[in-house]
């Protein structure tokens, strides 16, 4: 019979057994989440935590989380030997524990050490076994929960004493296992292939869909000098006109510049409250805006399109790393990474080549160059900043022209006349001499005819 002084101690030893064999599952699970999570992950998430309406206590202690996870993601090799340490040593330490406290019920040494060996194996066996290996968004909550105190047992790691340099040398880092991963898929789809298990075209969008990762939203993304966008005191009604006209159904609101963000107007909102209130069609688009999506240029496409399905949202305003409007992004650019180019009913790709009208003028193709236009038109443009009639147009108006955009330059009037592709940019251009010019050219052969009739009256005269 064990007296109390033993009783309570070999139940001490026994309570520390269990909360070291928790200590285990706790190391098991953070390796496996080490191995799962990114650096995309985390930056997209810091990126969510900074504009969701949590507290401001809240989102500061989620934020000191995320860059003690960011700490050990970036040194991912040196936190996974600390995590299977300290598994490993929690499982050694459980045997002995267990084997001692065993000890004192009089067990033979060889029952005492057998014992004690079986709880060591049979510990680190539901230690791996129960680990978890779920999904990407549970190994980030198990990171997140748990990061802080890796962060700070990974300075007690032996490797500790390493030069730093060799130690980032035999990291592996995320972005070097993911293209590891993805070589292999690869490797995978091109023996599918050649089993001719696919037809050409589902093999290329399988391809497309690996590289999603590696293709950054800044890469797909309309620039924001081809961004169509109105000011915030438009009214309801020219939204209406602009719209019937580019194409576009919905469209950036701005301020006193394009960085000046109001929000994005919706042709379907502004259809709803000027069809049954005519009277509404005098208000602003200030009235009717709904809360942009902003993403950063360098977010991959893949997460881009998952955000989009996830928050509903079609479009997107892309940000730069100085928070200016870098340009704009669809769900459906997205999607073209995957399937190709998209074109509906009323998309055109115009190759023609310039057509001359009764008046005199041209009909030509955006991308006419400026060399063709002052061939076709006997001047000279003298302009060194624009390549084609499409860039002309753009200077002359200072801002994106759509169908009806109208200015005049260089003695020329210019008019966008038609758009092609999902994304109507302005595909043909209708070229006259200006009205002006015309009238001033007039008067010029006018005024040289007149002078030559003199020249021979007084020359005829000089004869006589």
């Amino acid at each position: 019979m064990l007296d109390t002084s033993t009783l309570i101690v070999v139940i001490l030893l026994y309570v520390i057994s269990a909360g070291l064999l928790w200590f285990s599952l706790i190391m098991a699970s953070s390796e496996s989440a080490i191995s799962r999570v990114t650096r995309s992950n985390l930056n997209n998430l810091m990126l969510d935590v900074r504009t969701n309406e949590d507290s401001e206590f809240v989102r500061k202690k989620t934020i000191a989380r995320i860059r003690h996870a960011q700490q050990v993601i970036y040194q991912r090799q040196r936190a996974t030997l600390t995590c299977t340490f300290g598994r490993v040593m929690a499982n050694v330490l459980i045997g002995g524990l267990v084997a001692i406290a065993t000890g004192a019920f009089d067990v033979a040494l060889w029952a005492e050490v057998l014992i004690g060996v079986g709880v060591a194996v049979l510990s680190a066996g539901i230690a791996v076994l129960i680990s978890p290996r779920s999904s990407n968004q549970r190994s980030v909550s198990v990171l997140l929960q748990y990061a802080p105190f890796i962060s700070r047992a990974m300075h007690l790691m032996p490797a500790r004493g390493l030069d730093r340099a060799q130690l980032r040398a035999t990291m592996s880092d995320d972005e070097e296992l993911e293209h590891i991963h993805h070589e292999q898929a690869r490797a995978t789809i091109d023996r599918l292939i050649e089993g001719q298990l696919f037809d050409e075209e589902i093999s290329e969008m399988m391809r497309n869909v690996l590289t999603l990762t590696d293709t950054l939203t800044r890469e797909i993304m309309v620039p924001r000098t081809d961004m169509f966008s109105l000011e915030k005191t438009t009214t309801l009604n020219d939204m209406l006109k602009d719209c019937s006209r580019s194409g576009f159904s919905r469209v950036p609101v701005t301020g006193e510049s394009v960085d000046d963000l109001v929000g994005i107007a919706y042709l379907k909102d502004v259809v709803r409250a000027t069809a049954f209130n005519p009277a509404a069609g005098e208000r602003t688009l200030e009235s009717i805006v709904r809360e942009p999506m902003l993403v950063p240029e360098s977010k991959p496409v893949d997460d881009l399109f998952h955000d989009m399905q996830t928050n509903r949202q079609h479009v997107a305003l892309v940000v730069d790393e100085y928070g200016g409007i870098a340009g704009l992004v669809t769900i459906e650019d997205a999607l073209e990474q995957i399937v190709g180019e998209l074109e509906d009913e009323h998309d055109r790709v115009q190759r023609r080549e310039p057509e001359q009208m009764e008046d005199g003028g041209w009909r030509v193709p955006a991308r006419t160059s400026i060399t063709d236009i002052e061939e076709l038109f006997e001047v000279d443009l003298d302009e060194d900043d624009v390549d084609t009639a499409y860039g002309l147009l753009t200077k002359a108006l200072g801002r994106v022209p759509i169908v009806g955009s109208h200015a005049q330059t260089r003695g020329l009037d210019l008019v966008a006349v038609d758009s092609a592709g999902r994304r109507k940019k302005v595909s043909t251009i209708e070229i006259r001499r200006a009205p002006d010019t015309m009238d001033t050219i007039e008067e010029k052969t006018t005024d040289a005819f007149s002078a030559r009739s003199g020249e021979r009256s007084e020359d005829e005269n000089d004869d006589r």
